[in-house]
């Protein structure tokens, strides 16, 4: 799955969680996912603790939180 697609998945709005990233339609936080992973969490175990997920939302949030600020315009 390419890059762009994989953070299509992810959402922020200001309305939700209070503007912190999410996994599209739900209000599972990617740094929430990102800390299961880096606490040595498995993907199968995440996935298996939140079985609405699937294998892409848990590689977004690893592309979203990998991916570089973006550049303050102006």
């Amino acid at each position: 799955m390419a890059e762009e697609e994989l953070l299509s998945r992810i959402s922020v709005d200001p309305r939700i969680c209070f503007g912190r990233p999410c996994i599209r339609g739900t209000r599972i936080w990617v740094s929430l996912v990102l800390d299961l992973l880096a606490a040595g969490r498995t993907v199968e175990e995440i996935l298996a603790d939140y079985p609405h997920l699937v294998e892409a939302d848990v590689r977004a949030c690893i592309a979203y939180g990998a991916a570089p600020p973006p550049r303050p315009t102006g």
